[in-house]
């Protein structure tokens, strides 16, 4: 991968890590907000199951910032866009659709087979 790529890459997933973290700091402001107090039980389930839904939204985000950090750290050690099960290149249009993806789509593809075969 020529180093235009890897620049553009680099800013895209830096660029996907702030805006993650931004909404999770939004969230944190949102739900220290005093203003939640409902006297009718009704809307606090409601309350109770859209916060629960929030954060399992920001856990799933959480897990992303970390492989989007695992990317950085590869594009660091020259290792980005490389598989990490046959060593190929990984195809430029693998890595635009998930830029934190780490095995070419044949290894991915075989990963998958055997997991459904495993029952996972």
């Amino acid at each position: 991968m020529n180093q235009k790529k890897i620049d553009y890459f680099k800013d895209l997933l830096n660029g996907r890590v702030n805006e993650l973290l931004g909404q999770a700091d939004a969230t944190v402001v949102n739900m220290t907000d005093a203003g939640d107090n409902f006297p009718d039980p009704a809307d606090r389930a409601s309350l109770e199951s859209d916060r629960s839904f929030t954060l399992r939204i920001r856990d799933r985000e959480r897990k992303l910032i970390n492989k989007i950090q695992e990317a950085l750290q590869r594009i660091e050690d020259g290792t980005f866009g490389i598989c990490e099960s046959c060593g190929e290149d990984i195809e430029l249009k693998r890595m635009e659709a998930r830029p934190v993806t780490t095995l070419c789509i044949k290894c991915k593809t075989r990963q998958e087979i055997s997991e459904k075969s495993r029952g996972l």
